[in-house]
């Protein structure tokens, strides 16, 4: 039996013509997100599918045995949250977590209305954070 291919992958699509074509105040949020990422990761963005903007890539192997590449760190503006991708997880950074603002959690993912919501400065913190995490299975 094949395997399933993942379906979200890295394209050459206009990052700047998605991020335009959301609402003005989510695509504020979007431009602030998308240069925090790209200073915690040195890289520029890319669409990984239609909705999801992600920086840099990383290999990996489930426990399933199904490998392949992902972001490092992304995110995407979904219709009811904005959604933040951190591939470390949030299990260490309870006291941060605490702190942030309103938010919800995923394995990995961050949700979050709006960035007035939560503090710049600690999202920037748990960005660097998640993308050292990731070192190790950086593809350069």
């Amino acid at each position: 039996m094949a395997k399933a291919e993942l379906k979200t992958k890295v394209n050459e699509a206009s990052v700047e013509a998605f991020i335009d074509k959301q609402s003005a105040d989510v695509a504020a949020d979007c431009r602030i997100i998308s240069k925090l990422m790209k200073k915690a990761t040195g890289e520029e963005p890319k669409m990984w599918g239609a909705s999801i903007v992600g920086y840099g890539r990383y290999a990996y192997e489930g426990a399933s045995g199904r490998s392949g590449e992902w972001m490092i760190t992304g995110f995407s503006p979904r219709k009811t949250n904005l959604t933040v991708y951190i591939m470390m997880g949030f299990e260490k950074e309870a006291a941060l977590m605490k702190k942030l603002g309103k938010h919800t959690t995923g394995k990995s993912c961050l949700y979050i209305k709006r960035l007035s919501d939560v503090d710049l400065k600690l999202l920037e913190e748990l960005i660097v954070k998640g993308v050292k995490a990731m070192a190790k299975t950086r593809i350069k």
